[in-house]
């Protein structure tokens, strides 16, 4: 046995590997990731109290082909499954292999394994779910607590996703050249989404949920690897590591949410604003059309370089929205846009750009259209609207910390006002 080391490290490195080599070896991907599944939680247990040993691959990939075995062996409705995938295998097929019988060094399934979870037959909670339990190495207990849902409802949602993908007929392989970028784009806005769910949680007592945010960027990291000349991928992790450097800096010691204006920049995490900068400058030297990842990177480098918020150059960034506005409309860039242009040009701009947004189903109920007007209402010195939005934005958000904050910004125009 090796040391204790990092254990969940390693086996989140490891599971997609461990099911890339079962799937190959066995075919049914949903025996296949149930497998690897349990040999995560019998290692999660064993390795912490043991350490990891010496080849944890070839010990996932033990356990795994085990459990299958018994599996195989128990459940009689599969007897003629069996019967037939023992006529065309060799004779070991559903033997337990040893710690020496592991795939090429230099293999690695992760790619595949990303590109069938977000398979474009699943909704978009089942490819996240299925993302984060099959390429991430979370536990569905984990992957149920990420999103605050029960894990019986969770097991029962990655449990339909891959029967989705295998009555789809979804094979264990690369799309075909012609559907890559499409399928290549999903699997990018899924690691996004995984991104954003961890950096402000939608709901719940804490701001960030590390576990999400650092997943996004292994995968993330993993993604680009294998893709290393795609931008857009290169653009989404210095994108996520510009963002993250900031987490230091986001709560006070009370756990309450600083805002961007108000962070102290020295608690921004240098290696990761040094490391994200370095990519998305190499990711905007391509010469392929620019889309939205690049951009967003690019808009949070201009954040980055700037010593605070009155240095920061406001009208590069006020472009780089009006970009992004062309290449992926939506109403969060034009929400963003707006406070932009406020810093650039005045709060009257960002409240006009504001107005386009009331109609907009997809955002006129969420708390932070009615936040953002806030704080430009406040900019603009109408405090009485200021505090009535804050108190609207503050009701429909179901994160506490966000809560707090709109509350105390409520709070604080009051006594402006006395």
């Amino acid at each position: 046995m090796g040391a204790v080391g990092d254990v969940d490290t390693v086996l989140r490195d490891l599971i997609p590997r461990v099911v890339g080599v079962l799937v190959r070896r066995h075919g049914y991907f949903e025996e296949c990731e149930d497998a690897a599944q349990d040999a995560l939680v019998d290692a999660t247990v064993q390795w912490r109290r043991d350490g990891v040993p010496a080849n944890p691959l070839g010990w996932l990939l033990t356990v795994a082909s085990r459990r299958m075995a018994d599996r195989a062996r128990s459940e009689a409705a599969r007897r003629t499954r069996e019967e037939a995938v023992a006529a065309l295998a060799p004779a070991d097929a559903w033997a337990a292999h040893g710690p020496e019988d592991q795939p090429p060094a230099d293999h690695d399934d992760s790619l595949t394994l990303l590109f069938l979870c977000c398979h474009p037959s699943l909704s978009p909670s089942s490819q996240l779910a299925l993302t984060l339990r099959a390429c991430g190495g979370l536990t569905t207990a984990q992957v149920a607590q990420a999103f605050f849902v029960p894990e019986a409802t969770m097991a029962q949602r990655i449990s339909r996703a891959k029967r989705r993908i295998k009555e789809a007929g979804a094979l264990f392989e690369l799309p075909p050249p012609e559907e890559q970028a499409s399928r290549l784009a999903v699997v990018l806005h899924v690691l996004y989404l995984i991104f954003n769910e961890g950096y402000t949680r939608t709901s719940g007592t804490d701001l960030h949920d590390v576990e999400l945010t650092t997943e996004a960027i292994r995968l993330t990291r993993a993604l680009r690897e294998a893709l290393p000349d795609d931008p857009e991928v290169t653009g989404l992790l210095a994108l996520m590591l510009l963002t993250d450097a900031r987490r230091p800096a986001r709560t006070d010691a009370d756990g309450n949410l600083v805002p961007l204006a108000e962070q102290d920049r020295t608690r921004w995490v240098q290696g990761a604003v040094k490391e994200g900068t370095a990519h998305i400058t190499e990711a905007l030297a391509k010469e392929q059309p620019i889309g939205s990842y690049r951009l967003q990177a690019a808009i949070a480098a201009v954040h980055a370089e700037a010593p605070g918020a009155d240095e920061t150059d406001w009208r590069q960034i006020v472009i780089l929205y009006q970009l992004l506005e062309q290449v992926a409309p939506n109403p969060m860039v034009r929400l963003n846009h707006a406070v932009a242009a406020a810093m650039a040009d005045g709060p009257l701009v960002g409240l006009r750009l504001l107005r386009s947004l009331d109609d907009d189903p997809r955002i006129a109920e969420h708390h932070r259209l009615h936040a953002v007007r806030g704080h430009l209402l406040e900019m603009a010195g109408d405090l009485d609207a200021a505090g009535a939005c804050y108190r609207e934005a503050a009701r429909r958000t179901a994160s506490l910390p966000e809560r707090r904050y709109l509350e105390s910004r409520e709070a604080a125009l009051d006594e402006r006002d006395r």
